[in-house]
This record gives structure tokens, sequence and C-alpha cells, in this order.
């Protein structure tokens, strides 16, 4: 069985998170000893949701201004997702009902986790909690929007679920973590009308 020794530890930065380099060696399966070293970006873990309405076949997603997605191409940066945001010390279920009232509006009593995932393992400590929740017109407490000390000006979207999985195709929804979670929509029928031409939202 694979073994790891770490040999050094440095930190890099921690001007905004934290950005370490491990110089560890590795003990493979066959008892070869191979000395490595790896930049390691520690954030913290966060949570994501994407919000659905049964009945009406729609789905609430957000757009936002995303510099690394600036700087590698997309366009003005701007960024089609589903809710998200780190835990900051909370639970997964409490950290994204916070932030599902502070960026949609919406606030929910209910959520369920679905499954969690490393989004970018070879660099990035963090992991994820995928969740879903029903929402309702009546669950609407605010504009959302996020908060202006935090210099977040987040749209809020509801869209068909067909609409989004077209944007998935076309190029508009390009975030992993929202193409997860409009996958596992479609894969699990018991959540939404799927066959819905009826709704009126585009």
């Amino acid at each position: 069985m694979a073994t790891v020794k770490i040999i050094e530890n440095k930190l890099l930065s921690d001007n905004w998170y934290t950005l370490r380099k491990l110089t560890f060696d590795y003990t493979t399966d066959k008892g070869e000893v191979q000395r490595q070293s790896r930049e390691c970006y520690d954030r913290g873990n966060g949570a994501v949701i994407l919000l659905y309405n049964k009945e009406k076949g729609t789905v609430i997603l957000t757009r936002q201004f995303r510099m690394p997605t600036y700087l590698n191409g997309n366009g003005n940066g701007m960024l089609i997702e589903a809710c998200a945001g780190l835990l900051d010390n909370q639970s997964p279920e409490e950290c994204i009902k916070r932030e599902t009232e502070e960026e949609t509006g919406f606030r929910l009593t209910k959520v369920e986790k679905v499954f969690e995932s490393y989004m970018s393992p070879g660099s990035v400590t963090e992991i994820l909690y995928f969740f879903m929740a029903e929402y309702e017109p009546k669950m609407k407490v605010s504009e959302g929007g996020g908060h202006e000390d935090e210099q977040e000006n987040i749209e809020v979207l509801e869209l068909s679920f067909h609409k989004a999985m077209e944007m998935i195709k076309s190029g508009e929804i390009k975030d992993g973590k929202t193409i997860m979670l409009l996958q596992h929509l479609a894969l699990n029928e018991n959540y939404i009308v799927l066959n819905s031409e009826m709704s009126s939202i585009t």
C-alpha cells in the first residue's frame, strides 16, 4: 500500500488563503520511494445548491463576474453558476442556506445533500458539498444579489430546465459545479417535470 511522508511544508502565500509547497516521499505499493513536490492551495471547503421548481420546470441560477475566467478568455468575465459559497466554520447545510438567501433571496428550510466532490484535486484542497432544494415564489424574502460590503454584484436568473440544458450545449453555461447539478437533475426525473413545455420562463 502506498504511503506518504512529508519532508517539507513551506508557506508561499497567505495573502487571501494559503498556498503551500509540499515536498514529500511517496512510497509506491511496490516499495519504490519517490521524492515529489507539489503546490497546494487551501481556500477552505464549500457548498453549492441547485434550486428547482418541479411544477414550473424551472431552476434558479446566478450570474456574476469571475476574474480568473476573464483572464482565461471568458469574454467579459461573467459566469452563470448555481448558488455557492465557502463554509466559513459553518456546517455545509447552514452555509448553503445562508448563501442561498444572500445571493438569490430565497429562504430555505430544507435542503437535500446529493453528493460531494473534490473540484480540482491536482492543486486545490477544497471539497465541495452539493445540494438540491425545491423552491416556491412564497419563499422569496429579498431580491438577493449578495453582500455589497463583499463587493458582490450577483444577478438572479430563473430559467426553464430545458433552457439551462441548452445553455450547457451552447457554452453559455460552462461552470463545472453547475453542470454537475443540472446533469444530476436530468438523471433524476423525480425532481422536476422534464417534459414541461408550459413554463413561460426562458
